[in-house]
């Protein structure tokens, strides 16, 4: 793949956070490996999110984000779409406000010609994604690893959630568990996980959002090069 076109779609993110945001990251990279594309952004939070974060109101930041983030996404996978000529099946994001970082994943309908090949045990991240989500809730019916490049994989776990989770989306508390799992799995994915052994590098930032209707996650581990 041709980077410039991956430089370009990292441009016009940052612009766009820019100019909704009034601050715009520190840093834009994206990334294209078979199926999937992923940005990964840091430095960016705006002055009235830096504010609310200091007086420890992380949950109205992280609300409030996701509602301007996810109106966002509808232009960006169509530049997305336009640029690489390809379908935007899904996407997923998540941010780190400790490490103000975050970071988009898209899904596309057909696979580019930019391929990445690891040379790391992919059993053994599965095997570990398995534990620890069995730490938290139950072993998941599904997982998938997708490498992205030498210090982006993404995982894919299917069939994660418990009876009780699915009656608190029923009941309409989809972004209170949302917050809580956010919160708790990449405490247990950070604390517990044994990554660094199993990639040989130092994991610099763990990302996880849920499609929790449809009973699906999209995690991003990145590696520090």
């Amino acid at each position: 793949m041709d980077q410039k076109k991956e430089d370009y779609i990292s441009s016009y993110i940052s612009k766009l956070l820019r100019k909704k945001f009034g601050r715009g990251p520190q840093s834009c990279q994206t990334t294209v490996s078979k199926k999937h594309l992923v940005t990964y952004i840091r430095g960016f939070l705006s002055p009235m999110e830096d504010i609310l974060l200091e007086k420890g109101q992380n949950k109205y930041v992280d609300y409030a984000r996701n509602v301007i983030i996810t109106h966002l996404l509808d232009e960006i996978k169509g530049v997305i779409q336009v640029s690489l000529d390809v379908e935007v099946v899904e996407y997923y994001h998540d941010w780190n406000f400790p490490n103000n970082s975050g970071v988009l994943m898209f899904v596309l309908d057909t696979e580019t010609e930019q391929v990445y090949k690891t040379d790391v045990d992919i059993q053994r991240v599965e095997s570990e994604v398995g534990r620890i989500s069995f730490m938290v809730q139950k072993v998941p019916d599904k997982i998938n690893t997708y490498p992205i490049s030498p210090s982006i994989y993404l995982i894919e776990r299917r069939g994660i959630l418990i009876q009780i989770e699915k009656a608190l989306i029923e009941k309409g508390f989809e972004n209170e568990l949302k917050y809580t799992k956010d919160e708790l799995e990449k405490t247990y994915f950070h604390r517990n996980g044994r990554f660094e052994d199993i990639f040989n590098k130092s994991v610099r930032d763990i990302f996880i959002d849920w499609k929790l209707k449809e009973d699906k996650s999209m995690m991003a581990i990145i590696l520090r090069s």
